[in-house]
């Protein structure tokens, strides 16, 4: 089957979005991504539903459930169960959510403790109604998803409540981990990956920098980048600048076409 490739798009009308740059999935935010504010019903919910795309929320960027701070705690588990219900009544496939960080020398221990207990109170009710895609994130070396041996130990506190999961390249490549191979490393993991973010980046391996650039523009051979989404088997959004949506989707299309 023809991997599905599409962008992350404006939330204000994501189907002129889609049809603007070609996308057959689209990714989107429900509420501003640097608060805490819960989502609202989306003004065109009935028509994403009808249209045939492939739907992903993405979290906001404030949401943290594995930091041992209460005060953020606390209310990203209740932010998390909120989108969660959001997306899933939007007719989402996956809610995107980056795996967040402990506090500067707290044990990191603590943090998977937080991701398993997030599961584990959203069981008490009945479990999320739709996939949580933990996203794999960039830099900080008191992260919970930078580099694939927290990622392990991540995976053993959640994976047994069917958590789902998002590469992305372009942290990936910032995180200091090679994208030759890496859906392969992946998979040992995770034993799943449920959606690529195909971004190239505009710094260096090993950066630590979380900034995405259009396939071709920044630091990441585009054929690695090719390849990633290929031996995945999921689909793909790009979350570039948006003037080159459609170059990103043309150029991953015809080379996964080839």
């Amino acid at each position: 089957m023809q991997t599905r490739i599409g962008a992350h798009v404006d939330s204000a009308d994501p189907l002129a979005a889609a049809q603007a740059c070609g996308a057959e999935v689209i990714q989107f935010f429900l509420s501003d991504p640097q608060s805490y504010n819960a989502p609202t019903p989306h003004p065109h919910a009935d028509a994403i539903r009808a249209s045939g795309l492939d739907v992903f929320i993405h979290a906001p960027y404030r949401l943290n459930v594995a930091t041992t701070n209460n005060r953020i705690r606390v209310p990203s588990r209740k932010l998390l169960a909120q989108h969660a219900q959001a997306a899933a009544e939007i007719g989402a496939k996956g809610l995107v959510v980056h795996a967040g960080h402990v506090d500067r020398g707290a044990d990191m221990a603590a943090g998977f403790a937080n991701w398993r207990k997030t599961f584990l109170y959203a069981q008490e009710s009945g479990g999320f109604p739709l996939p949580i895609l933990i996203e794999n994130t960039a830099g900080g070396d008191n992260a919970c998803g930078r580099r694939f041996d927290a990622l392990a130990r991540l995976w053993d506190a959640v994976g047994e409540f069917g958590a789902g999961f998002c590469l992305d390249t372009c942290h990936a490549h910032a995180a200091g981990e090679d994208l030759a191979g890496i859906v392969d490393r992946v998979l040992a993991i995770t034993g799943r990956i449920d959606l690529v973010h195909a971004n190239d980046s505009r710094d260096p391996f090993n950066s630590g920098a979380d900034r995405h650039d259009n396939l071709g523009k920044g630091q990441i051979d585009p054929q690695l980048i090719i390849d990633v989404v290929r031996a995945a088997g999921a689909p793909a959004v790009v979350e570039t600048p948006a003037a080159g949506h459609a170059a990103d989707i043309a150029l991953l299309r015809s080379n996964l076409a080839a």
